[in-house]
């Protein structure tokens, strides 16, 4: 069956559509909203559906109860994973960078709200997303060593240093160290601290729903391309995929809209 954003029911985690905005809601408040086995994989899924229907035109992602997402529950995930095989243990950590690698494939602006718990694949989960919103109590921790394990998980190698720079990152992989708020907010991790982060992500989404959707689509695409590139490869893409934009008809629309003193009215074409 197709996907269908007004009457998808998930599973594992809650979901609302409205108005071209969907919310995904960790919930499990009780414990810190942590991850199964299950919850990856439907988080996975729903993001690679996401990759094919632009109904959806923003996503915010939050967690319940005042915390972001603890990781990965250590009853349903952390204990399993010690009796598992090599072969098991392999396809469980490439399931998890594929979450990462679904959340960026969507073509949608996906908007984290964070407050509280941030920490193991929650902050994986924050990371991956385009846009942070953090609470001042919000604490991000990359606590992998804190459990035997490498910093080298779900792409934060590649990607953390591309957010705060390779130093700190460095630090917070090596230490599992918790990052502040502020500290996130001055290394460029957080966009802004607010006093009620899931309202302010699905304000900015309610606007970017608004906006040119192929236009956002194409340059969430090109954000994560051109980290490795030349600058001329840069160009020559950017000119493609600008190309490409100039031939909507939201960019039609907007020229119209300017010309006329009018705020254009974009609808995704």
């Amino acid at each position: 069956m197709s996907f269908d954003p007004a009457n998808f029911e998930p599973e594992h985690f809650l979901w609302r559509y409205e108005d071209g905005v969907a919310a995904i809601t960790l919930n499990r408040p009780e414990r810190k909203n942590p991850l199964t086995f299950e919850s990856y994989e439907e988080l996975r899924a729903t993001f690679y559906k996401l990759d094919h229907d632009y109904r959806v035109k923003a996503v915010v992602l939050c967690g319940a109860g005042g915390n972001f997402c603890s990781g990965g529950d250590v009853h349903e995930i952390i204990g399993p994973l010690t009796r598992m095989d090599c072969d098991g243990l392999l396809r469980f950590t490439r399931m998890t960078g594929d979450l990462v690698r679904a959340m960026r494939a969507c073509p949608q602006p996906i908007i984290a709200a964070i407050e509280g718990v941030c920490a193991g694949a929650g902050a994986i989960l924050a990371m991956a997303s385009d846009i942070r919103i953090a609470a001042p109590n919000a604490k991000t921790a990359f606590l992998f060593t804190r459990v035997g394990l490498s910093g080298a998980d779900m792409g934060a190698c590649a990607i953390l240093p591309r957010l705060i720079g390779h130093g700190r990152a460095a630090e917070l992989l090596f230490t599992g160290r918790a990052m502040t708020s502020d500290e996130g907010l001055a290394w460029g991790f957080f966009n802004r601290l607010v006093e009620d982060p899931t309202e302010d992500a699905h304000s900015l989404a309610r606007e970017l729903a608004r906006g040119p959707t192929i236009a956002h689509a194409v340059t969430k695409k090109q954000l994560d391309a051109e980290w490795n590139v030349t600058i001329d490869q840069a160009l020559e893409m950017e000119a493609r995929a600008q190309a490409r934009c100039m031939e909507t008809k939201d960019f039609h629309r907007a020229f119209e809209a300017f010309s006329n003193k009018q705020t254009p009215v974009f609808q995704g074409d």
